[in-house]
């Protein structure tokens, strides 16, 4: 029998001198490709470049030694080892946000949330920022309304983009901006060389819309669009990224409806043509929960609210539960 009475405990894992601490930023890059699948949609959530990105996911396979992703024409899947190592680095990044709220207190910045960095949101909340001297803003990105309703009311963040119609059961909203919608076409397209298209000669004609997500308020708007107008919605996907959507539009996949200030990837096969008569207009309000008192949060609503144009009836078209709220 051994004379050390630890001999028979368990010892904890020897870590060998000089091996590499885990970089934070190299997690995030790793969980934001495996969410994104691309790395130019990853470096655009990020913020960064997509260089940025790739260095970051060299740098950790390298600390890890393992090969955490494939990459196809489909974009990046992660390996068995990637998706072993996916909920520890969630969890890592989950506990440096708690981390860092926790120390932030009452100066934290103003937490916005928006459904794309591409869309029409974060424009306004560039513009906020540029004229705001000394206010600091972080952008969440979520589901839009389906998340943002609990994600206020937690107050995990202070205000949110999105579509909202009907009672909002303890939160506010002021109208942003009405966004006109275009239509996306290849270059063969019968309607490509069209400088503006009708509403009526859409009816009876498909478009495909792989991003319009079951229960979404965006996938509604478009549902009320085409009951209006006449147009079959095409929600099969899978969606691969906007990269993979205007590829294969610009391959003949048919047109497509996305709003005019939405930032796409270029693609020299595609073309955008405005709608009119009427002009069909897509809805986002902010959203904001009336018990929350950050510093900064009075400043974006009197900011957003000046800039708003009300719905013009005779000219545009809106789903009818969202008229009220743009007049």
């Amino acid at each position: 029998m051994s004379n050390n009475r630890h001999a028979d405990k368990p010892q904890p894992p020897v870590v060998q001198e000089g091996e590499a601490d885990l970089d934070l930023g190299t997690v995030r890059a790793f969980v934001a490709v495996t969410e994104e699948r691309y790395f130019s949609e990853a470096a655009i959530r990020l913020g960064i470049s997509q260089q940025a990105v790739s260095k970051r996911i060299a740098r950790l396979e390298s600390d890890l030694g393992l090969r955490l992703f494939s990459r196809s024409r489909n974009g990046a899947k992660p390996t068995e080892d990637g998706r072993a190592f996916l909920p520890h680095a969630r969890a890592l990044i989950g506990l440096a946000d708690q981390a860092r709220e926790a120390l932030r207190g009452r100066r934290r910045a103003l937490r916005v949330d928006v459904l794309d960095t591409r869309l029409a949101s974060i424009e306004l909340v560039r513009a906020f920022h540029g004229q705001s001297e000394g206010v600091d803003v972080e952008i969440v990105t979520s589901n839009g309304l389906r998340t943002a309703r609990d994600s206020l009311a937690r107050g995990s963040v202070d205000a949110a983009f999105c579509r909202a119609a009907g009672d909002l059961e303890g939160l506010r909203r002021v109208p942003a901006y009405l966004e006109p919608v275009h239509l996306l076409t290849g270059r063969d397209h019968p309607l490509a060389g069209r400088r503006s298209v009708r509403m009526a000669e859409l009816a009876g004609s498909v478009a495909w819309m792989p991003g319009n997500a079951p229960d979404s308020e965006w996938a509604e708007f478009y549902r009320l669009l085409g009951a209006e107008f006449g147009i079959e919605m095409d929600t099969s996907g899978p969606d691969f990224g906007w990269e993979h959507f205007v590829a294969e539009v610009a391959a003949g996949r048919g047109v497509s409806l996305v709003g005019a200030t939405l930032r796409l990837p270029w693609h020299p096969g595609t073309v955008q043509i405005p709608l009119v008569e009427p002009v069909p207009v897509y809805p986002c309000s902010l959203l904001f929960h009336r018990h929350n008192r950050h510093p900064v949060l009075e400043a974006l609503v009197r900011f957003v609210a000046a800039g708003h144009r009300p719905f013009d009836p005779e000219r545009q078209w809106l789903p009818e539960p969202d008229r009220a709220a743009f007049r």
